[in-house]
């Protein structure tokens, strides 16, 4: 038995329009070959599907029966067709983003925000991981786009350099340090001290240099992230020093912002997986992801 494609269209059509001349209309065929179609289904399928009355054709039992078959290919083929529609127009297949939980909070969000202005239903899914978690997911190539602060790309990615800059100094709003242009690890003697975690890699190089000054600092606490330091700070219960995005988040709420005389590098680059499929809008967020770079640094 060799059906094809379009006889079993035709049936279908007939059977939905109810009449051969509507059925070809739907389909931009002629009615005579609508006619010879359904003859052909029916001798390949060795019985008859309609019954001819006063020039009309009416569906057989066995017809009815082979239309409920039909529907449900029918049924599939739309749900097909309804998906590639989506996905054309990036209504699914969601970008998978990947980064620091620092820049889940600053920087990320204003891409994110370009990004939705000019792609409304593109779905976005953005994963908050720290390291070393956030290196192996993008090793194991789960994310369409990572953002790391590490120099060096994880496994199976490459990295492209994104921001350079360094860590700053923050105050509280009216804090006599506000005063100086720039501050040194001596403008710090005696002042209360918000630190990050002794783990943290950028406290070890903030303490390094303190240390070389003579460090005379009140360590008053200790926070694991850059936000808690600068909620603190902006609270009056010390000063600190963080990273150059986290502290610019802050600056709407009064955050007072100084560079620091010891340059301690912050850098963030974008990781792409080199074995998982390109998402088709990778390269557009990446587009406004450096535009909110540029904006930040005022370029």
């Amino acid at each position: 038995m060799k059906l094809t494609h379009r006889q079993i269209e035709l049936f279908r059509a007939v059977m939905v329009a109810g009449h051969v001349t509507r059925a070809a209309e739907a389909l931009h065929t002629s009615q005579p070959t609508v006619s010879r179609e359904l003859a052909r289904l029916e001798q390949v399928l060795g019985f008859a599907l309609f019954e001819r009355i006063k020039g009309r054709l009416h569906p057989t039992p066995r017809a009815m029966a082979l239309l409920a078959e039909v529907e449900q290919s029918f049924v599939g083929l739309e749900r097909i067709a309804e998906a590639a529609v989506a996905l054309r127009d990036f209504a699914q297949g969601r970008l998978q983003v990947a980064c620091l939980p620092a820049l889940a909070q600053a920087l990320v969000p204003e891409a994110l925000a370009r990004f939705a202005a000019q792609w409304p239903q593109a779905s976005v899914s953005l994963s908050a991981l720290e390291s070393p978690a956030l290196e192996r997911a993008l090793t194991e190539q789960a994310f369409d786009v990572g953002l790391s602060e590490r120099p060096e790309a994880s496994p199976g990615c490459e990295r492209l350099p994104l921001l350079a800059a360094n860590e700053v100094c923050v105050l509280p709003p009216g804090h006599a340090l506000a005063a100086k242009a720039v501050l040194q690890p001596q403008d710090f003697a005696n002042q209360p001290f918000i630190s990050l975690a002794p783990s943290d890699p950028y406290r070890q190089q903030i303490d390094a240099a303190f240390a070389q000054a003579g460090d005379q600092r009140q360590m008053r606490l200790e926070t694991p992230s850059a936000a808690s330091v600068c909620a603190l700070v902006q609270a009056g219960v010390g000063v600190g020093l963080v990273n150059p995005l986290t502290a610019q988040s802050w600056q709407a709420q009064g955050l007072i912002i100084r560079p620091f005389s010891v340059p301690i590098a912050f850098e963030v680059g974008v990781v792409l997986p080199q074995w998982r499929a390109e998402h088709p809008l990778r390269a557009d967020f990446l587009r406004v992801l450096r535009e909110a770079v540029e904006e930040m640094r005022g370029d």
